[in-house]
């Protein structure tokens, strides 16, 4: 059996789960503005799913524009209650989600906290950092967000090592790092706009400066100022003046997830008239058809294709009070000819002919109560 300490015990309770606190979540909403029409926002892993509701709340009301809120929630009780307050989320884990990359203007990252296991040891690159649940998620998401994005990425601080720093230098400017208010956890807020990467980027002293910033508060060599409590003027080199403006962005387009469980399916349909919205109008109109004589008789060609469709199949009861369960069908044979021709010379020729014919059956179940043929097959071709 094996021992574990009583805060990593805690943690695998929890599944990494820390939610953020109230004091923390509206200061961070502080440094948000939002003015444009619509936009899509996403926490791939939202737990309850009042944190980005919150977010939601407050971008629809500083714009009067259409927020759509997208999550993701591996435990089922927090999924399930997410979905009561996010337009669209998902039950189920990340890595089985199918999500378009650069089509949402704000990701909200407040990923499980802890070591993550991998399947064999990362011996090929010995440089790599330390295999953590916080840089897992960050890899897997940072791409979802589209060009002028906004991150507002929650983590402990000594989850900063060198190899995350860098990371988050090259993908994001205007990287602004804060301690929480709230220490219980040892949490630091991270804003940042996504950016697309080149290689002049790593040669500028912004980079280098973020990448050096971030890396002493991982280590603890420096302290992060306090998350204001108003937010304060900063010197952005975008266009969103004193604040972290997230850019429009419309309704995402794939978003789904590679695994339904019964449930979500069920709540999925709920929504619809069905996988198939013409199975009525396809498999019940034959109720509704009068089945009429033809004016003609009806030739071999006629009866295989009312076979093929059907149309001879089902009950039938006779005058005589037999009972038999028919069903008609075509099965394609080959009919072979043979001839002989013999030429002017005497020499002669044999051609074979294959001709393709269908050929219709009928085969009937006798059904009939004390029949003394209950049970066998009849078949009529």
């Amino acid at each position: 059996m094996a021992l574990l300490f009583p805060r990593l015990a805690r943690n695998f309770i929890k599944n990494g789960y820390y939610p953020t606190d109230s004091v923390t979540m509206s200061r961070v909403l502080k440094a948000l503005q939002f003015s444009g029409r619509q936009c899509s926002i996403l926490d791939p892993c939202c737990g309850e799913g009042s944190a980005l509701a919150e977010v939601k709340d407050h971008l629809a009301s500083i714009s009067s524009s259409k927020v759509t809120a997208y999550g993701v929630e591996y435990d089922k009780d927090r999924a399930w209650h997410s979905k009561k307050l996010l337009d669209h989320s998902i039950h189920g884990d990340l890595r089985n989600c199918m999500i378009g990359a650069r089509q949402f203007g704000l990701l909200f990252l407040n990923p499980p906290y802890g070591d993550a296991i991998a399947d064999k040891a990362q011996l090929s690159n010995p440089k790599a950092g330390r295999l953590r649940l916080e840089k897992e998620f960050y890899r897997r998401t940072n791409g979802l967000l589209q060009f002028g994005g906004v991150m507002v990425l929650i983590i402990p601080y000594y989850t900063l090592d060198k190899e995350f720093s860098t990371w988050i230098s090259r993908h994001f400017h205007d990287v602004k790092v804060f301690m929480a208010p709230e220490q219980q956890f040892q949490q630091c807020v991270i804003f940042g706009i996504r950016h697309k990467i080149t290689d002049r980027w790593a040669t500028t002293d912004e980079y280098l400066k973020t990448r050096t910033n971030l890396y002493a508060v991982g280590k603890g060599d420096i302290e992060a100022d306090e998350l204001p409590e108003h937010w304060i003027e900063q010197s952005f080199s975008g266009d969103g003046g004193d604040f972290y403006n997230v850019p429009e962005a419309d309704q995402a387009g794939k978003f789904e997830s590679v695994r339904l469980d019964g449930l979500q399916l069920a709540d999925s349909l709920k929504s619809t008239a069905g996988l198939w919205k013409q199975y009525d109008q396809i498999f019940t109109h034959q109720k509704t058809w009068d089945h009429k004589r033809p004016l003609c008789d009806v030739s071999d060609w006629h009866l295989a294709l009312m076979l093929a469709a059907g149309q001879v199949s089902g009950v039938v009861e006779s005058n005589d009070g037999r009972t038999m369960v028919v069903r008609g069908d075509t099965y394609k044979d080959k009919q072979v000819t043979v001839t002989e021709d013999v030429g002017a010379k005497g020499k002669s020729q044999t051609v074979r002919t294959h001709t393709d014919i269908f050929i219709p059956a009928i085969r009937g179940l006798d059904m009939t109560p004390n029949s003394k043929t209950f049970g066998e097959v009849f078949t009529i071709k």
